[in-house]
């Protein structure tokens, strides 16, 4: 097998988007920053994320344990023949387009040199409303966490320079059982299992947000995930 690498970076300024008064929610103005462009050379890569990368919604996007979005390139040919789409790398928002890697192979915990930086795989993405009003698919963040190719994050426990066509030199797998497949299961599929969820919370390095969510599970308290998947794009029929 070939080593994990990255084959593209990607950053972006939030952008306002949007009509305000539009009657239809798709049009109305929307903050986001996942309108990405390719990021030429070395780029610094702190604790916080990329230099020159920005989140809109920093309640639910970036900080330390959301600092790099990965997503595998090879996803994008499932998406293109699902939806009938034009959709390519850097579509998703994310920060480093990956090959060799996805959520089958890539395990909580892992820890990757890359150039000057060491970065650690710490969640699953829980996908939001924001590619759903980009292509205009209401049910879009539902398609990805239902397919499982959701892509994951990255902390960072050295900063560093990076660039792209870089590969990642795994240096622990402390987590082998928890792949992000895995963990999108026991999050989305097996969701009355609590033996799983408890299982998954025992995973030291987890991000602390899953190990919240998984708390409140054990205690009997379910969440919506509408506000989440929908959004401001609920008030569309159908």
């Amino acid at each position: 097998m070939n080593e994990p690498y990255v084959y593209k970076i990607f950053t972006g300024k939030v952008k306002r988007l949007g009509e305000e008064g539009a009657e239809n929610p798709m049009d109305r103005p929307w903050e986001t920053g996942m309108f990405k462009e390719e990021a030429k050379g070395e780029v610094w890569l702190s604790k916080a994320g990329l230099a020159g990368d920005e989140v809109a919604d920093k309640k639910n996007h970036g900080g330390p344990e959301k600092a790099v979005f990965a997503y595998p390139i090879k996803h994008y040919t499932f998406w293109k023949k699902e939806l009938d789409i034009d959709i390519d790398m850097g579509a998703m928002g994310e920060n480093f387009a990956v090959l060799e890697m996805d959520e089958f192979s890539v395990c909580i915990g892992d820890t990757y040199k890359m150039g000057d930086a060491v970065i650690q795989v710490s969640q699953p993405r829980q996908p939001c409303w924001k590619p759903a009003r980009r292509f205009r698919i209401k049910d879009f963040a539902l398609k990805i966490q239902n397919s499982g190719r959701t892509g994951w994050y990255f902390r960072v426990l050295q900063e560093g320079n990076v660039k792209a066509e870089t590969d990642l030199e795994l240096i622990e797998r402390p987590y082998p059982e928890w792949t992000i497949q895995a963990c999108n299961e026991v999050m989305h599929v097996y969701k009355d299992n609590l033996v799983l969820a408890d299982r998954l919370l025992s995973c030291h390095l987890l991000a602390s947000n899953w190990k919240r969510t998984l708390e409140k599970r054990l205690r009997g308290q379910t969440s919506n995930i509408r506000k989440r998947v929908f959004g401001p794009n609920e008030e569309i029929g159908g």
